[in-house]
């Protein structure tokens, strides 16, 4: 069953920088690539992604642009920046440090 309610506080930015590395989407794209690449465990909802989108677009880390989707629709793009990507790899960086100092402590109880 998908969750969302077990992401780590400022986990959903570092994944939707993560996924916005491989190219630019629209909002509903991101939150499917999310629950695509995370083998259908996770699912993010409109109410924590947009302002998610916000969060990361107010820090320069997204911009944004409306374009015209295949389907014939205004939807808005995002694209994350060169200050993005530097501060998604120092929050890959934290956050594999964090886990594997976790999975020490989880192994040794």
């Amino acid at each position: 069953m998908p969750r969302e309610a077990g992401l780590i506080p400022g986990t959903l930015a570092m994944l939707v920088l993560r996924v916005l590395r491989g190219g630019p989407l629209h909002g509903y794209a991101i939150a499917q690539r999310i629950h695509q690449l995370s083998e259908d465990e996770l699912a993010v909802e409109e109410g924590s992604l947009y302002p998610a989108l916000q969060k990361v677009m107010i820090k320069g880390w997204v911009k944004a642009e409306w374009t015209i989707s295949e389907t014939n629709r205004k939807v808005r793009v995002y694209r994350i920046t060169a200050a993005g990507i530097k501060q998604l790899d120092a929050e890959m960086a934290e956050y594999q440090r964090l886990s594997k100092a976790t999975l020490a402590v989880l192994k040794m109880a």
